[in-house]
């Protein structure tokens, strides 16, 4: 049994997929297995994890469901019951993971708390100038590489930059608040599965701050990663999202929050 289970969602973007799995096969960190939710993509994407399974030195599970329109929630549940690890990271089909990205999640592991990393958004350009060896030889990673490329000059850069104490200074100073993001966070499996998993009314826009709010209300903590738990976000359209998801997510947000709710009836167990 893997001492990590990294569960990535997926859905038709095979192209994005394999950067980031190629991502994880340069990890410093090799305990883990790859749990791929996927929310019903067509065939190329099946044939490249088949491939792929082929040529990386870990564990994939592919998970796959349907494609009945937007059920992300649906398929990490789906995921996180077929994990076999005691500690889960999640992450999206779109993010390649810097070479420490596990093994900074696992080394900052802690009772009662989950774990909450951030991404650096990249252009289309650069996006699709990536290639296997850039992601081996952590190109995708270096500001001087992505400057060269056209990458703009701005704060955000720290995240790729910054080291040991600036991370861990910009981590704790950051305004943005530790709540669970669906590209970057990790969890206990125990605390997930006592919160009941994924809200499967939720459609986009906001599900995994829903999770995340009943691991609060649950009494776990949360821990800032944003500099440290580093990934690289490739650029792609949201055909899924729209105002009355959007809309719909707020109502069930709403009634967390003033019910302090723990547990969806909407979840892994029915």
């Amino acid at each position: 049994m893997s001492a990590v289970s990294v569960i990535v969602s997926t859905y038709n973007q095979p192209d994005w997929l394999e950067k980031v799995l190629w991502g994880f096969n340069c990890q410093t960190y090799k305990d883990f297995q790859i749990v791929i939710a996927d929310d019903g993509s067509k065939k190329e994407t099946k044939e490249l994890i088949e491939k792929i399974k082929e040529e990386v030195d870990y564990e994939i599970i592919h998970v796959w469901q349907e494609d009945n329109g937007f059920q992300k929630c649906e398929i990490l549940n789906k995921a996180i019951v077929a994990s076999t690890s005691d500690y889960i990271i999640m992450t999206d089909g779109d993010c390649i993971p810097r070479e420490d990205f596990v093994h900074v999640h696992y080394l900052n592991k802690e009772d009662g708390t989950f774990i909450s990393g951030g991404y650096y958004m990249l252009p289309m350009n650069i996006s699709k100038a990536i290639t296997k060896e850039d992601i081996t030889k952590q190109n995708c990673f270096n500001i001087n590489w992505l400057k060269e490329k056209g990458l703009p000059k701005t704060f955000k850069n720290n995240k790729l930059t910054a080291k040991g104490f600036i991370s861990r200074l910009l981590n704790t100073f950051t305004p943005t608040n530790a709540s669970w993001n669906g590209h970057n966070s990790s969890g206990w499996k125990k605390d997930i599965l006592n919160v009941n998993g994924f809200d499967e009314r939720m459609q986009y826009g906001g599900e995994d701050r829903e999770f995340g709010e009943r691991l609060f209300n649950f009494g776990l903590k949360s821990k800032q990663l944003r500099y440290s738990a580093v990934c690289v976000h490739l650029d792609h359209k949201r055909g899924y999202k729209t105002p009355e998801a959007i809309a719909k997510n707020m109502v069930i947000r709403k009634e967390v929050k003033q019910k302090k709710s723990v547990w969806t009836h909407y979840g892994i167990t029915k």
